[in-house]
């Protein structure tokens, strides 16, 4: 075997292990874009839950609000009436103050 035979054989097995790797690392490309692409529908699938979470947190909050019986409208007065006691003295403490 002359030595520009011997360079030819080298340089072949080199290209099939160059075409060997391509390949694997072709392979491996695929299946990391569709654990992507998963991934990205897992998110999504998550996201819409949570909004859905939260229009549901929102809607029940809401008409926990709105659901007052007799007793809870007397307390509900009750806490009104002293938040506005509360806003009127320290809107009387600003007068004051801005008169000194």
């Amino acid at each position: 075997m002359t030595s520009n035979e011997q360079n030819l054989a080298v340089f072949q097995t080199r290209v099939r292990q160059m075409i060997l790797r391509f390949q694997q690392l072709k392979k491996e490309n695929e299946e990391l874009y569709e654990m992507v692409d998963r991934n990205e529908k897992d998110i999504k699938i998550l996201r819409d839950k949570l909004d859905q979470q939260a229009k549901d947190y929102n809607s029940l909050k809401m008409a926990k609000m709105v659901e007052i019986t007799d007793g809870d409208l007397e307390t509900a007065k009750s806490r009104l009436s002293k938040l506005i006691r509360d806003v009127n003295k320290c809107i009387a403490i600003l007068a004051e103050q801005k008169a000194d």
